[in-house]
C-alpha cells in the first residue's frame, strides 16, 4: 500500500515546479493581504479610544511599528459612494514634528505604483489608490519604516 502513496506524493511535488525543473515563482510568492484584526488595539494605538478598541478594524505593520485603523473599511477603488477610504495611522513611537508619512504602494502582481503623502506624519488620512486589488505598501516617517498589505475592493 505504500507504493501508491509514494507515487501520489511524487506527482504532487512535480506539480509544484515549472517545466524547467525550477520552483514556480507564482506558487512560492507570499500571499498578499496583511491580516485585518478586530481584536483589541495595541496599547500604544489606543489614545483617544474608549476601552481597548476591540471591534475596530485595523492592520499592524509587518515590523509592528505602525497601525492602520480602518475607519473606511472595506477600502475601495474607486471610493464607495458616500464613504471615504479613511485610515488613521498610529506610530508605535512618538513622531518628530514636523513630519510626513510617505506611502509607496505597488499593486500585487503588476507594475502599477502609487505614492501618497500624509502631511503631519502618521495621523488621520484619506488614502485613495488607483485600482482595486492588494496593495503592498512601504511606509516611511520620522526615520522609521514599516510595511503592510491593504486590500481595496
Amino acid at each position: 500500500m505504500r507504493r501508491p502513496t509514494a507515487i501520489v506524493a511524487a506527482l504532487l511535488l512535480a506539480g509544484c515546479t515549472a517545466t524547467d525543473g525550477q520552483p514556480d515563482p507564482v506558487a512560492s510568492a507570499p500571499p498578499c493581504g496583511s491580516p485585518v484584526s478586530t481584536g483589541p488595539l495595541p496599547e500604544w494605538a489606543r489614545a483617544g479610544f474608549s476601552g481597548d478598541g476591540a471591534g475596530i478594524e485595523h492592520v499592524l505593520g509587518d515590523r509592528g511599528e505602525i497601525a492602520a485603523i480602518l475607519f473606511g473599511a472595506p477600502l475601495s477603488s474607486p471610493p464607495a459612494e458616500g464613504r471615504n477610504n479613511k485610515i488613521l495611522w498610529v506610530s508605535r513611537q512618538p513622531v518628530d514634528t514636523p513630519a510626513q508619512l510617505e506611502i509607496a504602494g505597488v499593486l500585487d502582481g503588476t507594475d502599477v505604483r502609487a505614492a501618497r503623502t500624509v502631511p503631519g506624519g502618521p495621523g488621520p488620512s484619506i488614502v485613495d489608490l488607483p485600482r482595486a486589488g492588494c496593495w503592498r505598501l512601504t511606509l516611511t516617517w520620522s526615520g522609521r519604516t514599516d510595511s503592510m498589505d491593504l486590500i481595496y475592493e
